[in-house]
């Protein structure tokens, strides 16, 4: 992909143009450029309503099939620029025919949404010319499971349609084992446990998740593996996975995620830290690989920052020691 400022005669606009790799092949000429520039796909039907996409020199119908090897343009107002997708490293764990697993670091999602104009797993793949399968709604083509954009960690992507249903499928049985490490707020009593508590949407404010009557059911298993000044390092496995399920079950208990406001977390104590996002990731992914059927299990290494803010704490127990 590269940018110009010469494109269709138009001062102070961006065009990009790209050709087209073999992964799009069966995929919608929109969802390519959803993926493409990390935006919504109403944003690109506005660009091609506005002829502002050509493709090999037409204007084309936002349904128009993508093809591997055509050359798009799209030309893009400035404001809209800052979307477009940036290198960044995105860690493969394992990548088959079937599937791709990654690291997911911070600050990425993993497909394009409604609000959110950063980096994504998917983009990410699609522009380094991995294939991913057509199936999915919208911009989650391919995604069989979700990390929250402040959560780092393990996460599949489907590559083929056959691996993309039986992911599905086992996802929904619970027939996939994820565990996570979590920096929490204070000491769990008793140490090991599980908490099972349904969830819904806040009753007062739509972008939070709570602990509701009527909610879905949700469990979370957790296990204590160190006690460190004034917070308590988990390991959790989750036996459903509904949004923000960790992150609401430790608020509902009590012991917050160390470094995450939204639910509860000391601001000033994720700042001593350097933390800029909930201590949370996902370590380990296990799976029956879709078509294989062979047992699979990744581990995804601990991220910079929350390896840091553990040395931090551990530091503020030892200074308090002398």
């Amino acid at each position: 992909m590269s940018t110009s400022r010469n494109g269709f005669g138009v001062a102070m606009r961006e065009q990009v143009t790209m050709h087209l790799p073999d992964s799009v092949r069966g995929m919608r000429l929109d969802q390519v450029l959803a993926a493409k520039l990390q935006v919504s796909r109403s944003q690109v039907a506005k660009l091609i309503k506005q002829k502002d996409v050509r493709v090999n020199g037409k204007f084309p119908r936002k349904s128009v099939e993508a093809i591997p090897g055509d050359q798009v343009e799209v030309l893009l107002p400035d404001a809209s620029c800052k979307n477009l997708e940036t290198p960044f490293d995105l860690p493969i764990l394992f990548e088959d025919a079937d599937i791709v697993v990654v690291n997911k670091p911070v600050g990425v999602a993993a497909h394009t949404a409604p609000g959110w104009s950063g980096p994504t797993v998917v983009g990410a793949l699609l522009a380094a010319g991995h294939q991913i399968c057509t199936s999915g709604p919208e911009e989650r083509i391919g995604i069989v499971h979700r990390l929250d954009v402040g959560t780092s960690g393990a996460l599949v992507v489907a590559k083929t349609e056959p691996a993309y249903r039986q992911l599905q499928d086992d996802f929904r049985a619970r027939r996939v084992e994820k565990i996570y490490r979590a920096l929490v707020q204070g000491y769990l009593e008793p140490t090991q446990g599980t908490i099972s508590a349904p969830i819904g949407r806040h009753p007062s404010r739509d972008f939070k998740m709570a602990v509701v009557a009527g909610g879905k059911p949700a469990v979370t298993h957790y296990r204590t593996l160190a006690v460190l000044p004034g917070a308590s390092l988990l390991e959790i496995q989750l036996e459903t996975g509904r949004t923000h399920q960790i992150r609401v079950h430790m608020q509902a208990v009590k012991h917050c995620l160390v470094g995450d406001p939204i639910y509860g977390g000391n601001p000033l104590l994720a700042k001593k830290l350097g933390l800029g996002r909930q201590w949370l990731h996902a370590v380990s992914l296990g799976f029956t690989h879709p078509v294989t059927e062979e047992k699979m299990i990744f581990e995804a290494p601990l991220s910079p920052d929350l390896t840091e803010a553990l040395e931090r704490l551990r530091a503020l127990g030892s200074e308090g020691n002398n």
